[in-house]
């Protein structure tokens, strides 16, 4: 989705038409979730083996469709990310390419000291997640949090039973190989489900691991 590791350059080349929206379950309960809002290939990267978006920057999305980036991170309080993903966003920065752009508190889960971002509300942690899950609710003052990624940092939200949904903006790319959206075995519940542009959108409630009894 229009995440700044995965879909700022697909938002601000909005302008395509929006097509039909089929919406499979209303979404109108307001309780803060913990969201994993990501872009994705057909065959579930979220990034090349180079770390690279260019397969994503180029796809059509509307900024006010189904599901659309403007909307989600108005009811985002606070913001979580991996290392490689704050490494991307902060390379793209140093290169003029863009600015920090979240207005709120951001946390960095990292094992390695990481230069900070000038201007930005950051801090970073390392070790479990549910500590650290806590401050951000508490952070994000009855607003939802945000997994921007990698997707073994969504998983890692989700083994501890902390991720609520995973929104995945789908895009008519495959790539073989490259960075996994969500490395797990999880079932997974579809909840919403339309087109924005180029990009098939579906919204999931997360239900939990699965090993090889995929009933729900």
């Amino acid at each position: 989705m229009n995440r700044r590791r995965s879909g700022t350059g697909a938002q601000e080349r909005s302008g395509a038409p929006v097509s039909g929206s089929a919406t499979l379950v209303p979404v109108t309960d307001t309780t803060p979730k913990t969201v994993y809002y990501t872009a994705t290939t057909l065959d579930g990267y979220i990034a090349d083996p180079a770390d690279s978006l260019d397969w994503l920057f180029v796809q059509d999305i509307d900024a006010q469709g189904p599901m659309n980036y403007d909307e989600f991170i108005a009811g985002v309080g606070a913001v979580v990310m991996g290392a490689t993903t704050y490494e991307w966003i902060r390379a793209r920065i140093v290169e003029g390419r863009e600015k920090w752009s979240y207005t709120v508190p951001t946390v960095v889960f990292t094992h390695r000291d990481l230069p900070a971002v000038d201007g930005a509300d950051l801090r970073f942690a390392a070790g479990d997640v549910t500590a650290v899950h806590a401050e951000l609710m508490a952070a994000a003052g009855g607003k939802d949090v945000w997994v921007v990624g990698g997707g073994d940092l969504a998983g890692q939200f989700a083994d501890a039973g902390l991720l609520d949904e995973i929104v995945a903006a789908i895009a008519p790319v495959t790539l073989r190989a490259g960075r996994p959206i969500f490395p797990r075995r999880y079932a997974l519940r579809l909840t919403e489900l339309a087109r924005n542009g180029a990009f098939a959108c579906a919204r999931y409630a997360v239900l939990g691991p699965r090993t090889t009894d995929w009933s729900v």
